[in-house]
């Protein structure tokens, strides 16, 4: 059996035994994956689907042994070229980074341009995604990390470092009932007023959900989005007051509105950046992740990802004080 084999496995059973997009994903023809589907079966001596006339139904139990050890050795043979790579100096290759819209609009670009600058030759696939969806890429998808944001909860699906912490911010139009307040308000005088948040916000076990739960009110959600400049957008339209993170308000761009903290009990957020456990990372990568959170020692970092150090991470900055490191890279 080759590698090559083992990665058309894993592609169909990604792609939802779909083998024309598994063969669109891997770059190859669907007759040359099908061919070396069959010889990989063929030397196993066994199907690894379950299959209807030609079409794949579904994969077999002996088939989800073999995904399952396909998936390690991927994984390790891809750990060796990173090691590799980073032991010849080579600073060229591929990057990709699930993240959220917020992150990826706000955060990330001073950040990726300083990248750029000094990794000229890495290609950084930036793939922006809803929180539910962002670990699912990291683990099918194949992405070298994620970035997400969570209210207190450490996530799941890998190896989490806190980068840093924010706290939501209300913008409403000068002539809305909230702008004359002149400090946050109270969940209850927020409760008389539509509002407009992240898609997240329809959960109920979101932390603005629970933190309106406690206060014995109930939100009126008039809109969600996933993209924070189309909650500014129907803001001004008059649609409700904007419940947006911090680093999307911008004074420039933004002085139509009128900007004012959120009420205190809306708890506030961190964004960590996740790693798939043991995964060997690329100069560049480290670089990102130094370039968000310069708080974190690079060599602690990569000594913790190869699971040769316990993670003791530094308590991560509010996100004014990255805001400052991040900007100065823009104009290093």
């Amino acid at each position: 059996m080759t590698l090559t084999q083992l990665r058309y496995l894993v592609a169909i059973v990604d792609a939802g035994l779909n083998i024309t997009l598994a063969a669109e994903r891997v770059h190859a023809t669907q007759p040359g994956l099908s061919k070396q589907l069959k010889q990989l079966e063929d030397e196993l001596g066994f199907q690894l689907f379950v299959r209807k006339g030609r079409s794949l139904e579904g994969i077999a139990p002996a088939g989800e042994r073999v995904l399952q050890h396909a998936r390690r050795i991927l994984e390790e043979a891809a750990n060796i070229r990173s090691y590799a790579a980073n032991e010849r100096g080579e600073h060229a290759g591929r990057l990709l980074l699930a993240t959220t819209h917020t992150q990826a609009r706000y955060v990330l670009p001073p950040v990726i341009a300083a990248i750029k600058r000094d990794f000229p030759l890495v290609n950084i696939d930036l793939q922006a995604a809803a929180d539910a969806e962002i670990l699912q890429t990291l683990v099918q998808g194949g992405a070298d990390l994620a970035l997400i944001s969570t209210a207190g909860s450490v996530p799941s699906g890998g190896l989490a470092v806190p980068l840093f912490r924010w706290r939501r911010v209300l913008l409403v139009p000068a002539a809305h009932a909230l702008a004359s307040l002149g400090r946050a308000p109270t969940l209850a005088e927020l409760a008389r007023h539509p509002l407009i948040s992240y898609e997240s916000s329809t959960r109920e076990d979101s932390s603005l959900r629970r933190a309106f739960s406690a206060g014995g009110v109930e939100p009126q959600i008039a809109m969600t989005a996933r993209d924070a400049n189309l909650i500014k957008t129907y803001v001004r339209t008059g649609l409700g007051a904007g419940l947006l993170a911090e680093m999307a308000v911008g004074t420039r761009e933004d002085d139509d509105l009128v900007r004012l903290d959120a009420p205190l009990e809306i708890p506030e957020c961190t964004t960590w950046a996740v790693v798939p456990r043991g995964r060997v990372l690329r100069e560049y990568a480290l670089a990102l992740l130094h370039g968000i959170a310069p708080q974190i020692d690079r060599r602690d970092l990569r000594q913790t990802l190869e699971g040769n150090q316990a993670a003791d991470w530094p308590t991560p900055p509010a996100w004014a004080d990255v805001e400052r490191s991040v900007t100065a890279q823009a104009g290093a």
